[in-house]
C-alpha cells in the first residue's frame, strides 16, 4: 500500500512538471511570436560534388560519378524586421556531410602517389583516377529571408564552414606517371598494378560560400525545402600545389523542416 502511494505521488509530481514545462514552452513560443521570432529544425539529403570551374583540360572524361550519402541536420532562427513578416534575417547551425566518388581519365594531372616502400612519387599522371571524398562540416549560415505569401519563403545569404573530418583519397590505374614533370622519367601502372594517393591532410579547415533556399509550407508546422550551396574557395590549402586547379563544393539539398 505504501509503495502504491509512492507511485501515485511520483506520477502526480511528474505530471505537474510536464504540465509546467509545456506551459513554459507555449509561453516562450508566444513571446517569440510577439517579438517577430520564428524557429525551425530541418533535416535533408544532398547531391553534388567537388568540382573545378570550368572543367580543366587535364580532365579528359568523367567515367563514373556517385554523390554518396550526404546528410544534414540544421536548426535556425528568423527575426522578422517588419510587422507584416515579409523581410527578415535568418541565422542557423548545420551539421552536414559532403561526399562523392568519381572515376575519370586524365592527362598530365598533378599527382603524388604512395609507393610500395611507403615513400612518395610526385609528378604528372596520365591514365585513370578514382577519387573518394567524404568530408564532415559544422556550418553557420546567415541569410536575408523574404516571405512571398502564406506558402512560400525564400532566403539568400552566405555560409561559413569548419571541417570536422576529411577524406580525399583514391588510386590511379592504367597509365603512367612522369616525374618530376612531363619530360621526366616514366613509371607505368597497368592491369592490376595500382598506386594510391591521399590528400586528406591538405584539406582546408575553413570554407565559405553562397546559398539560396526555397521553402514551401505544406502544413502549419511542416515545411518542404530545397537549397543550393556554392563554395567560393578551394577545398585545399593555399600551399597545396599538387592539384593545379581549384575544387569547389557545389551541392543541392532537399529536406523537411518543422517550424514553431
Amino acid at each position: 500500500m505504501k509503495k502504491l502511494r509512492y507511485i501515485l505521488f511520483f506520477a502526480i509530481f511528474a505530471w505537474c512538471i510536464a504540465t509546467t514545462a509545456q506551459e513554459d514552452t507555449n509561453q516562450g513560443i508566444r513571446w517569440s511570436s510577439l517579438h517577430g521570432l520564428e524557429y525551425e529544425m530541418k533535416a535533408g539529403l544532398g547531391i553534388g560534388g567537388m568540382s573545378p570551374l570550368p572543367l580543366p583540360h587535364e580532365i579528359r572524361s568523367i567515367d563514373h560519378y556517385s554523390p554518396g550519402l550526404n546528410f544534414l541536420i540544421e536548426g535556425n532562427a528568423v527575426k522578422w524586421m517588419d510587422i507584416s513578416k515579409q523581410w527578415g534575417v535568418k541565422v542557423g547551425l548545420r551539421l552536414e556531410n559532403k561526399s562523392m566518388n568519381t572515376s575519370a581519365k586524365v592527362k598530365n594531372y598533378g599527382m603524388k602517389i604512395l609507393n610500395d616502400n611507403g615513400g612518395q612519387l610526385s609528378g604528372l599522371w596520365t591514365g585513370g583516377v578514382k577519387t573518394k571524398v567524404h568530408n564532415s562540416y559544422i556550418t553557420f549560415p546567415v541569410s536575408l529571408a523574404y516571405c512571398l505569401n502564406r506558402r512560400w519563403d525564400f532566403s539568400l545569404g552566405i555560409y561559413f564552414s569548419y571541417l570536422l573530418s576529411g577524406d580525399f583519397s583514391g588510386d590511379v590505374y592504367d597509365g603512367h606517371l612522369r616525374t618530376p614533370d612531363e619530360t621526366g622519367s616514366r613509371v607505368d601502372f597497368q592491369g592490376s598494378n595500382r598506386a594510391t594517393y591521399d590528400f586528406s591532410g591538405d584539406l582546408r579547415k575553413f570554407q565559405w560560400g553562397w546559398q539560396v533556399e526555397a521553402e514551401w509550407k505544406a502544413f502549419r508546422h511542416l515545411n518542404v525545402l530545397g537549397d543550393l550551396t556554392w563554395g567560393m574557395n578551394n577545398i585545399f590549402k593555399s600551399d597545396f600545389k599538387t592539384v593545379a586547379f581549384n575544387l569547389y563544393p557545389i551541392y543541392l539539398n532537399f529536406g523537411f523542416g518543422y517550424s514553431f
